[in-house]
């Protein structure tokens, strides 16, 4: 990563050994590295360093990574911060309820090192691409800012949750167009990344309360489209 802008990544997680070795590969990659083994000392890091990824552990004791991500996402500053949770629970109801705190991504322990680098540097090549600046986008009483990240809907402004901003901008990109469930995969979350059945269904869902639900078409078996 010579010559390039170093990312931070937060590591939380209230077992040592798991910090300690995901700590180490996580810098042999060039990466700067700040952890954590609890929620509120995961939220002062946050606010202190300014990570790029943040990696929480749903199950720890006193405050779960769950209400860390809700405080989290409450917080302009980190409306578009990276988050993804790693635990052991894989079922879909702690997946969803993960989705709903406003994650990224889901990664399910036990991971190999390997594969968790991986699917950091996936979520993290996505993060970096550029956006056209300056760029409006306007369609059925909703504009998009592309360069602000901000959305909005007559006198109302939103900045969305990262995922949600880019779902949105996808749709919108051509208004009427059914984008195949297989595309909005690959478009927002990368080849690489291994996320739940659900995840697009709760992020259309958040997107939906928040934009109405008169908006975003769904078709049934195949995907969704935005009306214009």
């Amino acid at each position: 990563m010579s010559g390039a802008i170093v990312q931070k990544v937060l590591l939380v997680d209230d077992e040592p050994d798991i910090v300690e070795l995901l700590k180490y590969n996580l810098e042999r990659e060039g990466y700067q590295v700040f952890t954590a083994l609890n929620g509120r000392d995961a939220l002062k890091a946050a606010k202190l360093n300014r990570p790029d990824l943040i990696v929480l552990d749903i199950m720890m004791p006193g405050m779960d990574g769950v209400e860390v991500c809700n405080q989290l996402r409450q917080q302009p500053e980190f409306k578009q911060t990276l988050i993804t949770f790693l635990s052991a629970r894989g079922e879909d109801y702690s997946q969803i309820a993960g989705f709903d705190a406003g994650a990224d991504d889901y990664i399910t322990k036990p991971v190999r090192p390997k594969v968790f680098i991986s699917k950091v540097k996936a979520l993290l090549k996505r993060s970096s691409s550029d956006r056209p600046e300056g760029q409006i986008m306007e369609s059925n009483g909703i504009k998009v800012d592309l360069e602000k990240v901000l959305v909005y809907m007559g006198d109302k402004e939103m900045q969305l949750p990262k995922k949600e901003f880019e779902l949105l901008v996808l749709l919108m990109s051509k208004p009427g167009k059914v984008f195949k469930r297989e595309e909005i995969y690959n478009q927002i979350w990368g080849n690489e990344l291994f996320v739940g059945d659900r995840t697009i269904d709760v992020h259309i869902r958040k997107l939906r309360e928040k934009i109405g639900d008169d908006r975003i078409k769904t078709i049934k078996g195949i995907g969704y489209k935005f009306d214009a």
